[in-house]
């Protein structure tokens, strides 16, 4: 094949196993003028992996805006682009969604080259529904902004994905265990394609512990795939009964007993019903 002139390609690398390159990807990385990269250092042990030697210029979310008008003059002069990111697909949970943005509003051309993405390799291997599902990518760190999206998470039917560090993940799977449930199933994914490859299945708690009890595991990039909450067994006339008895019980008791009673006489997730009485007091 043959690339074009004054084209940003975007092209997938590698999430691990580096055999996982396209033939496609290997062509147009070596046939585009110049190679965007969110780290040059890591991106080049992979050129030279692949046996190429390019030209590379950093494009992070540090110095993304200021290289837009750089990279429409260098596109516009006929010079065709490659982006790529650290690993996977560009722009999943990576820098280049200004730039992917700015060059369309300019009218220039963006061709993907698909491959390796470590959010659809795990939802191929997690045994969780995938027909309908929610990439929450990073959890927000901390504060009202992370209890607020945990909040939205627990009414969420579809199966969730998403992205954590080792750094952080007990404390995700903790978080997640409080306001999920403890048996809720999820998948977790630890360096998917590469030599020491973890697939983990359970309730939220049983992972944490298998986690915690295994420190050669905590290392390297993780995915979690958590099941959605199950609505399909909660008949509409439950749902309507559970949330009256819960707006009688919110007129004397706080609102954390109150779900609780309600989820122990209607068989409703006492997130659920907690969400539901904040509605009702508001």
């Amino acid at each position: 094949m043959s690339i074009e002139s004054g084209i940003l390609y975007v092209i997938a690398t590698p999430i691990g196993n580096r055999a996982d390159i396209s033939e496609r990807a290997l062509q147009v990385l070596r046939d585009v003028d110049r190679v965007l990269a969110e780290d040059t250092r890591h991106s080049g042990k992979l050129l030279s992996f692949l046996g190429l030697k390019k030209p590379m210029l950093a494009v992070h979310e540090h110095n993304e805006r200021g290289q837009l008008q750089y990279l429409l003059a260098e596109l516009q002069a006929g010079k065709s682009l490659g982006l790529i990111s650290d690993a996977g697909t560009p722009l999943i949970s990576d820098p280049g969604y200004p730039l992917v943005r700015f060059l369309r509003e300019q009218g220039i051309q963006i061709s993907p080259i698909p491959g390796a993405s470590a959010l659809t390799a795990a939802l191929s291997v997690a045994g969780q529904p995938t027909d309908r599902f929610v990439f929450e990518g990073f959890l927000p760190r901390a504060g009202t902004a992370r209890q607020a999206r945990l909040q939205q998470l627990a009414l969420e039917t579809r199966t969730i994905v998403l992205y954590e560090s080792v750094r952080r993940i007990d404390q995700t799977l903790h978080d997640l265990v409080e306001v999920l449930e403890a048996d809720r199933k999820a998948t977790l994914c630890r360096e998917l394609t590469k030599l020491h490859e973890t697939i983990l299945y359970g309730g939220l708690q049983r992972l944490r512990e298998q986690f915690q009890a295994h420190p050669d595991q905590q290392r390297g990039e993780l995915v979690l795939v958590v099941h959605g909450l199950k609505i399909d067994e909660q008949s509409e006339e439950n749902v309507r009964q559970a949330h009256e008895l819960l707006a009688l019980l919110l007129q004397e008791l706080p609102l954390k007993k109150a779900a609780r009673l309600v989820a122990q006489y209607s068989g409703l997730p006492k997130n659920q019903l907690y969400q539901a009485g904040l509605k009702l007091n508001q």
